[in-house]
């Protein structure tokens, strides 16, 4: 038997292996990039639809590295101010609708249902001193946060955290030094304020707004600000979206930001990048009050406008048309003859105001101002509401399948503009109600109240009808493609002249709790 005795190769023997390995190697990794090359090559390029393909994907690019803010924030910071108002009445729920301060919630309390013995627990014993005494008045301090916009002390804030102020505070930047301010003027309806500092100096930092057109849509923003009374907090993000409508007056055009805003923050700034004032913050969406990344500000261009006339005046006034309008739906569109869905549906003129005085009445649309198109109804009570009363302003309406034009001077805005009234038709009669051929039982309103009253109540609605989401029990039906309606048979003309002449949908003219809006239904889902 013969042990053969093997020993461990040496230094030298393994750099010889690998020397003699590495070609192959390299070979063979070579070959396999250019098979993936080739064979990347043979898909995109084999056909014409791929190559097609390719040339209309949007191509990735490298991205930019993220900036630092410590520079713009170094520069503005010291502009922004914290707000104090004392002897102040504070809501029940803080500082609405998204800023600093006031009375502290119980979240979810306003949830549960009335008579909880939790809710009652807190209504009676929750900071009101006791049961059976009467709630007093709350007072307090309220706190949000505000900005320079002049060396001379104006500074800007939100209405809602100077309303019913007594005296007024600002911080200045972070050794907590005070100075007095007074309220120099408001407008509730875009939530701005102007403060002016109770000081001889001249030299306070101020900051200046953007340019009109404002951010776009993933633009950088920094917000600067006072949350929860903290003092100046720095947070970052971007312009979510704009023209915002949140429902908080008819003037609403918001930037929305995801930068991290939270009560206290109410008036502050937000800033781009080049430290300019693209936005006052006003607003929160938050289920629970703190932040979820959904903020809203008052964009510079609206701002620098308010910020202007308060400055000068100290009040706005606003134009007015005096008309009640509503959005040009598709069907709506359809139903009056417009090409496109655009513009402004006018319900009602009011009586004695310009509009009424220029000839304008139900069922016109509103297509251009001074040969601006009006794309949406909002638009259209923006644009008025930025003229000054007396302004004249020639209307391009669409009535009757055609345009017409309206000169008219504006008037002013009233602080709480009254509803259209509707006019009674003389020549209704009082033909009875029943089915219409809409999915609907209709009585005439003169059965159901004084023998004034005019249209037809709504009644019954079917669920599968035409009107079916469109229309409520109750509903009054006043006309129906511009003409009075007092009975079925009233309705039934109309629904088969609209028929006759092509229409796919009807135009109702419906009233429902003291509003008049303009309902389209399709006639071909008639029942």
């Amino acid at each position: 038997m013969t042990i053969e005795s093997r020993t461990e190769p040496t230094a030298a023997d393994k750099r010889g292996f690998l020397a003699r390995r590495k070609t192959p190697i390299i070979a063979s990794a070579l070959a396999l990039a250019l098979a993936g090359a080739f064979g990347a090559s043979s898909l995109t390029t084999g056909s014409t639809p791929a190559r097609a393909e390719q040339s209309s994907a949007i191509q990735p690019q490298a991205a930019p590295a993220l900036p630092s803010f410590a520079d713009v924030v170094e520069r503005v910071k010291p502009a922004v101010v914290s707000v104090r108002v004392k002897n102040v009445s504070v809501a029940e729920d803080g500082d609405a609708p998204g800023g600093g301060g006031g009375a502290p919630n119980i979240p979810g309390l306003d949830q549960l249902p009335d008579g909880h013995p939790l809710k009652k627990f807190f209504k009676e014993f929750g900071q009101r001193g006791g049961p059976g005494n009467k709630a007093p008045k709350p007072r307090g301090m309220s706190q949000g946060s505000g900005f320079f916009i002049s060396g001379d002390g104006y500074a800007v804030t939100n209405n809602h955290v100077v309303a019913g102020a007594k005296e007024v505070e600002l911080v200045i930047g972070d050794k907590d030094d005070t100075v007095k301010a007074k309220v120099i003027g408001t407008d509730a309806r875009t939530d701005l304020a102007l403060l002016k500092v109770d000081s001889d100096k001249k030299d306070w930092p101020f900051v200046k707004f953007g340019a009109p057109e404002g951010p776009r849509v993933g633009d950088w923003v920094i917000a600067v600000g006072n949350p929860f009374g903290l003092g100046g907090t720095v947070t970052a993000g971007i312009v979510s979206a704009r023209g915002r409508d949140i429902g908080a007056g008819p003037y609403d055009d918001f930037l929305q930001i995801d930068a991290a805003v939270n009560r206290g923050n109410s008036g502050g700034p937000t800033f781009n990048l080049k430290g300019e004032v693209v936005g006052v913050n006003t607003a929160i969406f938050s289920p629970s009050g703190g932040n979820v990344g959904i903020a809203f500000s008052i964009p510079s261009e609206v701002a620098t406008g308010i910020i202007d006339k308060l400055k000068n005046g100290g009040k706005i006034a606003r134009g007015y048309i005096g008309v009640q309008i509503q959005p040009v739906t598709d069907e709506i569109a359809e139903s009056i003859g417009l090409k496109k869905a655009y513009g402004a549906l006018v319900a009602e003129a009011q009586k004695g105001t310009p509009g009424e005085q220029a000839g304008l009445k139900s069922g016109d649309t509103i297509l251009k101002v001074n040969g601006e198109e009006i794309p949406t109804a909002r638009e259209l009570s923006r644009r008025i509401a930025s003229m000054d009363p007396g302004k004249p302003v020639t209307l391009t309406i669409w009535r009757d399948g055609k345009e017409e034009t309206k000169e008219l001077k504006l008037g002013t805005l009233p602080d709480e503009p009254k509803q259209a009234a509707l006019t009674p038709d003389a020549d209704a009669d009082s033909a009875d109600g029943g089915k219409v051929k809409l999915g609907i039982e209709v009585t005439p309103a003169s059965k159901l109240g004084n023998s004034g009253d005019q249209g037809l109540v709504v009644t019954q609605i079917d669920e599968d009808g035409a009107a079916a989401g469109k229309l409520e029990q109750g509903d009054v039906i006043m006309k129906v493609s511009g003409k009075a309606v007092s009975s079925v048979s009233d309705v039934t003309a109309q629904l088969d002249a609209a028929q006759k002449d092509g229409r796919k949908s009807v135009l109702l003219l419906v009233k429902r709790n003291d509003q008049t809006r303009f309902v389209a239904i399709e006639i071909g889902k008639a029942g």
